[in-house]
């Protein structure tokens, strides 16, 4: 179920987050700090809400929607903060993937915010 991959993918890319925060914080050297905070809050903490908003509701978890949502959220989450972190440490020519990536999490939202109304709906 696509709740289940999303909370094990959230769980390591916090994990992931952390240890780029500890790195940052050893050298002193907090340039990556957008990329880091995006990479935990975006890539980490609302991917694992979504993944419990899936667990609690089993059946809409299966839906082909949610499946589309969950992994366009797993790549957005991913691309956007990476986007960020070669455009600080690279070039800002690089621009387009973090853009790219912050329109995959907008359409992943816009389809979470589908989901959630459609639900509620029906729950009504």
């Amino acid at each position: 179920m696509i709740g289940s991959l999303m909370m094990c993918v959230s769980v390591v890319v916090l994990l992931a987050g952390m240890l780029a925060g500890i790195v940052m914080g050893i050298q002193q050297n907090f340039l990556l700090g957008p990329a880091h905070a995006h990479l935990n809050l975006i890539g980490g903490v609302l991917l694992f809400l979504f993944g419990l908003y899936y667990r609690t509701f089993p059946a809409i978890g299966r839906t082909t929607l949610a499946k589309i949502q969950g992994w366009l959220h797993i790549v957005g989450g991913l691309l956007f903060p990476a986007g960020i972190a070669l455009v600080l440490t690279v070039s800002h020519a690089l621009e387009a993937v973090p853009i790219v990536g912050a329109l995959t999490m907008f359409v992943a939202m816009a389809l979470f915010c589908v989901i959630v109304f459609r639900n509620e709906r029906v729950r009504a």
